[in-house]
């Protein structure tokens, strides 16, 4: 391999995103802020880089094998690079935000960077666009989050969006109740994750019927909160559940063309969320859109319920239209300034001749440019 070939390589999970792909993200990720600011979320930018102890304290301790460290060599403190924007909204809130009346919403739009990349996203830097509804344990807040999200991606294009709802605590919840041991429960959790019925059958013992029907309680909205409705849950657990078919309602009244499933045993990616979660997908487009949900910010007696979501901006690249042309038009050196001035005006995008050529069409197509200026007009290029 030549030394030119190994500068251009860069390492595992990270690209080089180029023209016109960039520009194209970039417009989209400022699309999507736009919606959230006109709904009163207010934007806020939070650090590349916080201190370690900071950083992955609270729910951000369930990103803390996926955050990459260094040592900061002014504070001889150790640093961490954010995984994810949600903890670091929270701190936001929670600290610098603390006396603004609740519910506090806010928006954010950034890089961030993971150990490590998935089998359904092997990148592993990428952009994160997302909000937060701070300080309410309403159930509109929820469905707010949801539709919210929903309409934000509908409005930069993307169609055939489907949510599928969730409640993580559910299974530890009705484990706890049952009596059932810590140990036994992490691993009845993955084996309802991976929907192995055998498994859970054997895990679950006596309580065998219980788990299976919360396994089989899954599908479109309407059917699953059926089932689930039926089961035979404890009062406490049973009213996580009434909460999630509260929600669906309210959803369906904000969105009613929206797909909608439910999972109510699904954890994976869920590891902080205290309530009703959700998961956003894209029909052929592999991985997850967003996902989002409700959890507990803050510490120390300090702590605040919330909910929000992160939208992925390479799953949602991956789904949006093809970028628009850019109305380009060539200049042919010595084009007057004023000339130029009102065209970008009048929305093109020039392209200025730095010397004369013999041949400005010829020169307009070489560079990408569908028009030239000529004679005091744009002319449009065969």
């Amino acid at each position: 391999m030549s030394r030119t070939s190994e500068k251009a390589l860069l390492p595992a999970g990270l690209r080089d995103v180029l023209p016109p792909d960039a520009a194209y993200e970039a417009d989209t990720v400022e699309r999507l802020i736009a919606v959230f600011s006109a709904r009163g979320y207010e934007r806020v930018k939070p650090p590349l880089l916080e201190f370690e102890e900071a950083l992955l304290s609270g729910a951000g301790a369930a990103l803390s094998q996926q955050t990459f460290r260094l040592m900061d060599p002014v504070s001889q403190r150790m640093l961490a690079l954010r995984a994810d924007m949600t903890t670091q909204v929270a701190r936001i809130a929670g600290y610098r935000l603390a006396k603004v009346p609740r519910p506090l919403r806010l928006c954010y739009a950034g890089q961030v960077l993971r150990v490590k990349g998935s089998q359904l996203r092997a990148e592993r830097q990428f952009a994160q666009v997302g909000a937060e509804l701070i300080g309410t344990d309403a159930e509109a807040a929820d469905a707010e989050a949801v539709s919210m999200a929903v309409e934000a991606l509908q409005s930069v294009g993307l169609q055939r969006l489907s949510v599928d709802l969730n409640l993580p605590p559910l299974v530890g919840a009705l484990a706890a109740e049952l009596g059932l041991d810590p140990e036994l429960t992490a691993e009845l959790r993955q084996a309802l994750d991976r929907k192995d019925a055998a498994a859970v059958e054997t895990l679950a013992g006596a309580h065998a019927k219980l788990f299976l029907g919360l396994l089989q309680a899954a599908g479109p909205a309407d059917e699953a909160l059926a089932r689930l409705e039926r089961l035979a849950l404890p009062a406490d657990v049973a009213a996580g559940a009434g909460r999630l078919a509260r929600v669906t309602v309210l959803l369906r009244a904000a969105l009613p063309d929206l797909t909608l499933t439910v999972d109510p045993v699904e954890h994976r990616g869920f590891e902080y969320q205290t309530g009703v979660s959700f998961t956003i997908y894209a029909r052929g487009v592999r991985g997850e859109i967003g996902r989002g949900g409700r959890y507990t910010t803050g510490d120390d007696g300090a702590e605040e319920p919330a909910t929000g979501f992160t939208l992925f901006m390479d799953s949602v690249m991956r789904a949006m239209p093809p970028a628009p042309p850019g109305q380009r038009v060539y200049l042919p050196a010595g084009t007057p300034h004023d000339e130029a001035r009102a065209l970008r005006a009048d929305g093109w995008v020039t392209l200025a001749g730095l010397e004369s050529a013999a041949d400005s069409a010829a020169e307009a197509r070489r560079l990408g440019c569908a028009h030239l200026w000529q004679d005091g007009r744009v002319v449009e290029l065969d």
